[in-house]
């Protein structure tokens, strides 16, 4: 789960990480009074959940109470347009006023979970302000790299490496232990999969500060923070993944053509290369779990068919606990229902492989069996070709 940049900052505060003060505003005269406070200058913010929200046009700095109004005007309401976003953008429904502050140097950290060791991993680097992808694929070697021992936690020694890697010096170096300690406290109490700060700044006054901050959760563990909970904005999130969520399906939409019904997130993911690997690409992940219904069978289908870039469907299960007669059943109860003019081949293994094809053959419906699953894809792959 993903928050806005005003949660995010409020979140910070509550753990002691320095951050520019800021308030959301109701209409243009609260922006104005809001910049009015912070001594006539301020930086008017559009809230989604994307970056490159500058780069957009959603991030501007106004330098009068007035401007400040107008800025925001201007942003609210508008869809805009960024690199995260797609072509399609997302309409601005929230504006954050930050106070302005003066910059001498931007850095970049962030903390997420380091899928190799199972560890927090501290990524620090002295080009900020900047697309760290950018940085990692031109110059490595300027990201650096500390993973946390959870038995000793952030240790002294990387807390110094982290401060030599962004080049602290003077105040800043003196505040980068406490900083660093309270992210990583935060990151381990509220049971986050990243905290980004981008850019970290020096201020002119030589102290550290968050300018930026983007904050996700592990959805696993919201049921232990109600406060979290109640931050999400679902406007935010893809309409079909909101509502795979109500059935307990794990959906994610993709930009391929090929939707995908699969149970088991190892299982999805071989599917989704395979399918790249015979030359096409995956509308989606969809993993229905290992006990699925039928009916959640039946929704997983409808949900995937609702997307028009979806020109074929690959149905992959393995059946342990789930059988292969339950969603056998769900997928004939869906074609019908939903009246299916696109491509369907399914591979079936595992409990009730036999009646589950059974009752695919004599559904009198236009279903493919695949062998296997490298036989499944080539013949999704085809349909489409």
């Amino acid at each position: 789960m993903d928050i806005h940049e005003y949660q995010a900052k409020e979140l910070l505060r509550q753990f002691d990480v320095a951050t520019p003060d800021g308030r959301v505003a109701a209409d243009a005269a609260e922006a104005r009074a809001i910049t009015e406070e912070f001594g006539g200058q301020s930086v008017v913010k559009a809230q989604i959940h994307a970056g490159g929200r500058g780069k957009g046009g959603g991030v501007k700095f106004a330098r009068t109470p007035d401007e400040a109004g107008q800025l925001f005007e201007r942003m609210h309401g508008m869809t805009l347009v960024t690199k995260q976003t797609g072509a399609e953008g997302r309409k601005v429904k929230t504006v954050f006023i930050a106070r302005a502050v003066d910059i001498a140097k931007e850095l970049y950290l962030s903390l997420l979970v380091d899928r190799g060791t199972g560890r927090v991993a501290f990524l620090a680097s002295s080009e900020g302000g900047v697309e760290i992808e950018e940085v990692a694929a031109k110059t490595p070697e300027k990201i650096v790299k500390v993973v946390v021992d959870p038995c000793v936690g952030l240790a002294g020694y990387q807390i110094r490496e982290l401060a030599r890697a962004l080049g602290l010096t003077g105040e800043a170096q003196k505040q980068c232990g406490p900083f660093l300690r309270n992210l990583y406290r935060l990151f381990l109490e509220k049971d986050c999969s990243m905290v980004e700060i981008n850019p970290l700044v020096i201020t002119a006054q030589g102290g550290l500060t968050a300018l930026d901050a983007k904050i996700a959760f592990d959805d696993n563990a919201l049921f232990r923070h109600p406060d979290i909970q109640a931050w999400r904005d679902r406007s935010e999130e893809a309409p079909a993944e909101t509502e795979a969520s109500r059935f307990g399906l794990n959906f994610i939409k993709l930009d391929g053509s090929i939707g995908c019904m699969v149970n088991g997130a190892g299982l999805a993911m071989a599917t989704m290369d395979i399918i790249h690997h015979h030359g096409s690409s995956p509308a989606n992940f969809l993993d229905v779990g290992g006990g699925a219904s039928e009916e959640a069978v039946n929704n997983a289908f409808r949900i995937i068919l609702q997307d028009p870039g979806v020109k074929a469907v690959l149905v992959n299960i393995f059946g342990g606990i789930m059988r292969c007669d339950i969603v056998a059943s769900g997928i004939v109860k869906a074609s019908r229902e939903n009246g299916v003019a696109v491509p369907v081949v399914v591979r079936l293994e595992g409990t009730n492989v036999e009646e589950g094809k059974r009752i695919l053959a004599e559904s009198g419906l236009r279903i493919l069996v695949g062998a296997d699953l490298d036989d499944a894809a080539r013949q999704v792959v085809a349909a489409i070709q």
